[in-house]
């Protein structure tokens, strides 16, 4: 076949859909020998579709297999999204009776839109740049951060709260998946940096102090009280006695309280991480030739993207039980302030990626040094 590499993961990621709803109907047959033959015939259409696809040229990159199997399973999961929202019917119904609890939660739920939407776009995006023999370095560093802040929430939140002790092999299972994606984190981040080639000479513009770089001051006044914002939310969770936590979680985020303890784990983790973040932000904004800047931005705006998809979309969702749901005539508010604070790091990203002789030394402080 002519389609490339990438072209030939999309259509298999696709087949997911059929496939799903054919082992949803063979499982509700009880025919165990339809079953085992829907199986076998399945290995048989991947293997060897992707024997055509792929033979022209397979990628050496192992992150290429990795990626294909996880565009899958991003597909799965947002087909177990729509049929939790009542959307679709008939595809995982098998799969939401058995699963561990933890998927039917409002945060488990959200989980299941973002990687069925947002990280089935990037596998497809880092499979394209591994087809095209292009550098995936910064879409990787951005699915990095993502991960992790996701799977740090989900198993720290499964160990904790209500449904601590409903962990089952499923949850096994996704450990393994933790695994694998760690081993992908660290390939990542040993990928060459996009900046492979330093400026001996950077613009004199790019080395101006802070009052002359009104976009970075912009930035850092965001900075202030974005990390007092991390910090305020990590103190309601801890049941902090004074008046001001109180009365924003009871009119503003009740989501906070709620006994899943997923938005405990989310804000204990984005305070311990986004805090530090922040402050280094701060001096890397201040101080020029801080190369680590728009590696770091890109890994926080990932983290914290997926961390207020998952905290928004649970605090509005009727999944969440309605005491703990953000109140109707708060609900302007709340957008405002956690949009707010979810946009304005991805656009600190691309200021960085984007402009980034700022945080690059020149080759003659480094030979100096």
């Amino acid at each position: 076949m002519s389609a490339s590499a990438g072209t030939g993961v999309f259509v298999l990621s696709l087949m997911s859909i059929p496939i799903c709803y054919l082992f949803n109907s063979l499982i509700y047959s009880n025919s165990a020998e339809a079953f085992f033959f829907a199986g076998c015939t399945t290995v048989v259409i991947l293997v060897v579709s992707g024997h055509f696809m792929l033979k022209r040229k397979a990628p050496v990159d192992p992150l290429f297999y990795v990626y294909a199997a996880y565009a899958s399973f991003s597909v799965v999961n947002l087909i177990i999204g729509l049929e939790q929202d009542n959307i679709v019917d008939g595809f995982v119904t098998f799969y939401l009776k058995v699963a561990d609890p933890h998927i039917n939660t409002a945060h488990g739920h959200m989980i299941s839109y973002w990687d069925g939407c947002v990280h089935y776009l990037m596998y497809l995006l880092m499979i394209a740049a591994i087809t095209w023999g292009d550098s995936y370095r910064a879409i990787g560093l951005y699915w990095v951060g993502s991960f992790l802040m996701r799977a740090i929430v989900y198993i720290l939140g499964n160990a904790v709260g209500k449904y601590g002790t409903h962990v089952g092999p499923l949850f096994l299972l996704h450990m393994l998946y933790i695994l694998l994606s760690v081993w992908a984190c660290f390939r990542i981040f040993s990928q060459p940096s996009s900046r492979d080639v330093q400026l001996t000479n950077i613009p004199a513009a790019e080395r101006r102090s802070l009052l002359r770089r009104p976009q970075d001051l912009l930035f850092i006044i965001y900075l202030i009280p974005a990390f007092a914002f991390c910090v305020f939310r990590g103190l309601i969770v801890l049941d902090c006695s004074s008046r001001w936590c109180q009365d924003y979680a009871r009119q503003f985020e009740p989501y906070l309280k709620d006994p899943s303890a997923y938005p405990k784990v989310q804000m204990l983790v984005s305070m311990l991480y986004s805090g530090p973040y922040y402050i280094m932000a701060l001096y890397g904004l201040v101080v020029p030739g801080c190369e680590w800047m728009p590696d770091l931005t890109l890994v926080h705006s990932g983290a914290l993207a997926q961390a207020q998809f998952s905290h928004i979309g649970a605090s509005l969702h009727t999944r969440t039980p309605f005491s703990y749901r953000v109140p109707a005539d708060s609900q302007p508010f709340f957008l405002l302030v956690n949009l707010l604070y979810a946009a304005v790091p991805q656009a600190l990203c691309y200021r960085c990626r984007s402009r980034p002789a700022f945080f690059i030394r020149p080759t003659l402080d480094k030979k100096t040094e």
